[in-house]
């Protein structure tokens, strides 16, 4: 029986960015509710993913962008990074790794917290170290992923670098190869090559970015090979083995050998659900979790157990498990009150973004941004859609940006229903114009009121003004 301090309204497994908004929704609703965390509070994304990510992919951007800029190019002229800098820039982005910052704000919400491995030992109970803990209304799992490495010969022994290797690093490595060809493969390509690494990217398909239009790889890829990236396209990594001198060499299918200092494999993401007790609720350990727009995980009887964030595989972005914990939380605290949901479509009680109006940025340079389906999805869904591309340099915006501005974008239009399906933007800092396109999706707003929401020149953002003039022919 657990002791009465040990009794809250709602548990949360899980304190990254979805774990602590989904406490912090259920503490402004009225709940008691505490937080188990068995790394650092603030989670992968804070520590070794999105933040320190950005913090290297950042003072690359800024120094391409000077360079494409006359009177700018000059004065930086044969001028690269810093690493040192960049590196301690970094560091100090995540605190160097110590999470005292989040653990006062947790303080300050009224969120009390737990360290170490929680795990479910029945409906409602967590069970961390030898302290059990019951929920009265929820818990909430909000575990996140880890990386997912193949199997091939030799990778154990290699110790290959994962996204945590990636964006924690304290050195640069010499050559450093690269297998994936996604958001972390080609971002860390960017990443450490402007730091001065010689980068090998390693892919099975046709181009970097497959899940996204094809035009943004292509540019991306471009780019990524300009910047001296080794850019390898339809190539597979057959075995690896780490040579008495300390490098890897990597078998590549066919036979060629490749030789670097460390290899990052970014090939996947695996749910960190092994070890959390799912079998005691009569779930599949190390599965994904399926929910409802709730947020409420199905097949377990009660409405207790919740799941947000990566776990529930619905969209694996860290705002978008904000998004989800927002959801989940106002839910939690409804059925804890005996109040109504509003579950339809875009209702309060409703994750409906995380099907139709899912936002994304790659922070490459280009960066590349994308909201809702693009044209293949939404001729696969049986629409009757219309593609709209235009030039990103037929924006007046664009040439003042930077010289020789090159990218590129499109929308998706559902003709019958006349409103935005999807859109995608690819070029220098097209990262701030996704917003607009997120709100014109998820708004549904038909295509002919977007005419009337007018653009300021000179901006990158006139290119809405050249896509809908392309639209109305």
């Amino acid at each position: 029986m657990s002791d009465a301090a040990d009794v809250y309204d709602v548990i949360v497994i899980g304190a990254g960015p979805t774990g602590e908004n989904v406490a912090d929704r259920t503490v402004a609703a009225g709940l008691s509710t505490v937080i188990v965390e068995r790394e650092l509070v603030g989670g992968t994304c804070s520590f070794w993913a999105c933040i320190p990510s950005k913090a290297l992919l950042r003072p690359n951007a800024a120094l391409a962008g000077a360079r494409e800029v006359g009177g700018a190019a000059e004065a930086v002229a044969g001028r690269g990074l810093d690493a040192a800098a960049v590196l301690a820039r970094r560091n100090g982005f995540v605190s160097d790794w110590q999470d005292a910052g989040q653990v006062e704000w947790l303080d300050s919400a009224g969120i009390d917290l737990v360290r170490g491995h929680g795990r479910l030992t029945g409906p409602r109970q967590v069970l961390v170290g030898d302290r059990e803990l019951t929920a009265r209304h929820a818990v909430a799992v909000c575990t996140g992923t880890g990386p997912l490495l193949p199997s091939l010969p030799g990778i154990e022994e290699v110790r290959p670098w994962t996204n945590k290797e990636a964006t924690d690093a304290q050195r640069v490595p010499e050559r450093l190869a690269i297998v994936g060809g996604g958001v972390v493969g080609t971002e860390m390509a960017a990443a450490w090559g402007s730091l001065g690494s010689r980068v090998t990217l390693l892919m099975r398909g046709e181009r970097p970015l497959p899940r996204l239009e094809p035009f943004a790889g292509d540019l991306v890829a471009r780019a990524l090979g300009a910047a001296g990236v080794d850019v390898r396209p339809r190539t597979s990594v057959a075995a690896l083995r780490r040579e008495p001198s300390g490098a890897v060499t990597l078998t590549l299918e066919g036979g060629e050998e490749l030789e670097a200092d460390e290899v990052l494999f970014a090939t996947g993401r695996a749910p960190l659900t092994g070890d959390i007790g799912l079998e005691t609720v009569g779930l599949e350990p190390g599965s994904w979790l399926e929910v409802d727009d709730t947020l409420l995980v199905k097949g377990v009887a009660g409405e207790w157990l919740y799941c947000a964030g990566d776990t529930n595989h619905r969209a694996m972005l860290t705002h978008q498990g904000k998004y989800q914990a927002r959801v989940a939380g106002a839910a939690i605290a409804a059925r804890a009150k005996g109040e109504p949901l509003d579950t339809r479509r875009w209702g309060r009680h409703a994750a409906t973004a995380d099907a139709a109006a899912v936002p994304q940025v790659v922070f490459t340079h280009p960066e590349v941004g994308a909201v809702g389906l693009t044209a293949a999805e939404a001729q696969r869904s049986g629409r009757r859609v219309r593609v709209v591309d235009v030039g990103m340099n037929a924006v007046g915006g664009a040439a003042l940006y930077a010289d020789g501005y090159e990218g590129q974008a499109r929308m998706v239009v559902d003709l019958d229903r006349g409103t935005l399906l999807g859109a995608t933007f690819a070029g220098p800092g097209v990262g701030e114009l996704l917003h607009s396109a997120t709100i014109a999706v998820a708004g549904e707003v038909p295509v002919d009121r977007l005419w009337h929401a007018v653009p300021s020149f000179p901006t990158l953002s006139e290119v809405w003004l050249r896509l809908l003039e392309a639209y109305r022919g």
